[in-house]
């Protein structure tokens, strides 16, 4: 009987591993990224710019790995203390798998990809050689595709995994940048900028895994940060973001 019990809680505790894994959107919290716009001291007040680059992050339980590739295209406008910024991107990536290769649903990586629109608006005073940008506000789309939006939809109908089927994604946030350009050229800029903002619409995650967290904490959960480094020399730009992930983008202005 002993014997029994032990391979009963075995297979129990097999079983609670293998559906514990959690699978929610690739692009979770991972949509908003640097809008560059014209600054105060750029003779061009309307600019465009396209972007290529690589985006590195973890799963939201941080046990699977995502790579992948991003091209953006947008375009500023720079008016008297406020501007603007729009824009679409798309996304190819791969999510890779770290669960056990005993687990009847193990695959060691699925493609996915992305589509979607950006948009970008903050006030700015401009001091010295800097624009401070302040009561800025971000938004994103995103609607996801490939076969991981597909193993999440085939999961979520059969029932009894951890899943966030949405395929549309919806982020909003509120943003601050210092801008600033090298005392004798104002070609070369720098600008570091702090995100805070949610992902909105229902996650049936709380319906499942999150059962048991108060409001409280699913708010807090649901907020994250994101910093971003960007530079500028004449018409090539870069951009580095950090909050979960590492975003690397370099581009051309024109």
């Amino acid at each position: 009987m002993k014997l029994k019990h032990i391979i009963l809680s075995g297979c129990f505790l097999l079983l609670m591993s293998s559906c514990s894994h959690l699978y929610a959107p690739a692009l979770y919290h991972q949509d908003i990224a640097y809008q560059p716009k014209p600054t105060s001291f750029d003779a061009a007040k309307t600019a465009t710019y396209i972007s290529a680059g690589l985006n590195n992050y973890s799963s939201i339980n941080y046990s699977d790995f995502l790579t992948s590739g991003q091209v953006n295209l947008s375009v500023g406008h720079a008016f008297d203390n406020f501007n603007i910024a729009y824009g679409a991107f798309g996304v190819f990536g791969d999510y890779q798998y770290s669960g056990s290769k005993s687990n009847q649903n193990y695959f060691s990586d699925k493609f996915f990809g992305a589509v979607g629109g950006r948009f970008s608006a903050n006030a700015f005073v401009t001091s010295g050689n800097a624009d401070i940008r302040f009561i800025g506000v971000e938004m994103a789309y995103s609607h996801e595709f490939g076969d991981y939006a597909n193993y999440r939809q085939e999961l979520f109908r059969r029932g009894g995994y951890f899943v966030d089927p949405r395929t549309d994604l919806y982020t909003i946030g509120l943003t601050t940048e210092v801008i600033f350009h090298s005392r004798n050229n104002s070609g070369i800029q720098h600008g570091i900028r702090g995100f805070l903002g949610t992902t909105v619409g229902h996650n049936d995650l709380n319906d499942t895994y999150y059962t048991d967290q108060t409001l409280s904490e699913r708010f807090f959960r649901n907020i994250f940060p994101k910093a971003s480094y960007f530079i500028t020399f004449k018409n090539y730009f870069g951009t580095a973001e950090i909050g979960n992930n590492l975003f690397i983008r370099f581009g051309y202005k024109f």
